[in-house]
């Protein structure tokens, strides 16, 4: 038979565009090489979070003994908690697969590449099958990337798919990437007693986010006795009589139990037909149109596009595409302010432009309206005071909205309908702000003088 949509990859993105064509009424295939989910759910998004959950009220029960109104300690079993990860791993996925039958969705097990004129061949465990389809869906995902000389050995140096999967939690850990991977995962690591060195060649941690978010989490990472290395260059990481030893370019060493290398991910677009069937690459990152579109009926959403490697993104592509594949719209993609969220303790969110950002766009009407979260009632009584929420303006309106400290997360949704619904000063009494709560804060910051950025 002929699809009406073949679709790569079973990841966030993959998944939804299936899920959402097959309720459009398309025939849909859906092809995958490893486990439905992708990396957000299997070695990504969902584990660190199930670790990070866990792992909280240690550092809670950190925070409130600093007040002098708690003792004591929480004691987490890694071996348990990793065998919950791989439970609720294993439910999701079959969850997943139950969804996709009862919607009528060919599951393909295999790796998928494109094969001739509106064909998919996948590589299964009983051979070869062919799938003709009309409309292509490339979801195809990340994976971690390594500069020379980083290269995991699956020993005592790990990127993040194999730290995920340790047996035990090493006593000393190695991190070489002060982005939101490698602090999250550090984050875990520090709750169970590791002793972490941070390793990075920029100038501050969080080196993507707002500058005074990035000197909140380091001043928090210091008071937590963390070796902070930043504007060191490493010329390379390996395994040496049972130890991760790392040596910077100026020629000192460090050592530790486990280096943990998290440098980026980069698309997964090599090797599958992409560039014999027309679509063109930049630095490995699918180029794509207004659509979305790579090329004459293919299209390529998430991690693989390159435009933000995101889960919430690729998922928000994904509902575009099965419409636009459905006749549903004929209009070109628009993407909303995307939510971004550091997650641990403390925390850090943002949507839309950051300071800077705003500034360079906007020299003359561009400011920024503060918070702290000193005065917030919730992040008092959970005695974690630290941090701030900071809106950005332009014209009068809400562009941005950034904040780090205790449970931001929270505001990250709330944020993002504020900054797409361009929230004017008037706008912020349009709604009641419950008491006590974490969102006032965000009323604060709405409300708070503003100050022009020069």
């Amino acid at each position: 038979m002929t699809y009406d949509l073949v679709v790569i990859g079973a990841g966030p993105g993959g998944f939804d565009a299936a899920v959402d064509a097959a309720g459009f009424g398309l025939s849909v295939a859906l092809v995958e090489k490893d486990f439905l989910g992708g990396t957000c759910l299997n070695r990504g998004c969902i584990p660190t979070k199930l670790w990070l959950g866990a792992t909280s009220s240690i550092e809670e029960l950190h925070n409130q003994a600093r007040m002098k109104v708690a003792s004591g300690e929480v004691t987490v079993d890694f071996a348990g908690l990793q065998n919950r990860v791989q439970k609720h791993l294993g439910a999701t996925r079959k969850a997943m697969a139950q969804q996709l039958k009862k919607l009528g969705v060919e599951l393909v097990e295999g790796t998928g590449r494109l094969s001739g004129d509106h064909q998919v061949t996948v590589a299964t465990a009983d051979g070869e099958q062919t799938l003709d389809h009309k409309k292509l869906v490339v979801a195809t995902g990340s994976k971690p990337i390594f500069f020379p000389g980083l290269e995991p050995d699956g020993e005592c140096v790990l990127d993040s798919d194999m730290f995920l999967s340790m047996e035990t939690m090493p006593e000393s850990l190695i991190v070489v990437g002060a982005g939101f991977i490698g602090l999250e995962m550090a984050q875990v690591a520090h709750r169970f007693g590791c002793k972490i060195t941070v390793v990075d060649a920029m100038d501050r941690v969080a080196p993507l986010e707002d500058p005074e978010v990035s000197k909140a989490l380091a001043s928090a990472f210091k008071r937590w006795k963390w070796d902070i290395r930043l504007e060191e260059r490493v010329a390379g990481v390996l395994t040496k009589d049972g130890k991760a030893e790392l040596t910077f370019q100026s020629g000192d060493k460090l050592t530790a139990d486990k280096a943990l290398v998290a440098v980026g991910r980069g698309p997964v677009t090599q090797g599958i037909g992409l560039e014999e069937a027309g679509v063109e690459l930049g630095f490995n990152q699918i180029q794509v149109d207004d659509y979305l579109m790579a090329a004459p009926d293919i299209y390529a959403i998430g991690d693989a596009n390159g435009h933000i490697q995101l889960a919430h993104a690729a998922s928000h592509q994904a509902h575009y595409v099965a419409r636009h594949a459905a006749g549903k719209t004929q209009a070109p993609y628009a993407c909303p302010a995307v939510p971004s969220v550091l997650y641990g303790a403390p925390e850090a969110m943002r949507v839309g432009k950051m300071e800077n950002e705003a500034f360079l766009a906007d020299f003359d009407t561009t400011e920024v309206s503060v918070a702290q979260l000193a005065a917030n009632p919730m992040a008092q009584a959970h005695a974690a005071t630290q941090g701030f929420v900071k809106v950005v303006w332009s014209g009068g309106k809400v562009v941005g909205v950034t904040a780090v400290g205790h449970d931001v997360s929270r505001l990250v949704t709330p944020a993002a309908m504020i900054v797409q619904q361009g929230w004017t000063a008037d706008d912020a009494h349009s709604i009641i702000f419950a008491h006590p709560s974490l969102d006032e804060a965000l009323l604060m910051a709405l409300t708070a003088e503003r100050r022009k950025i020069q």
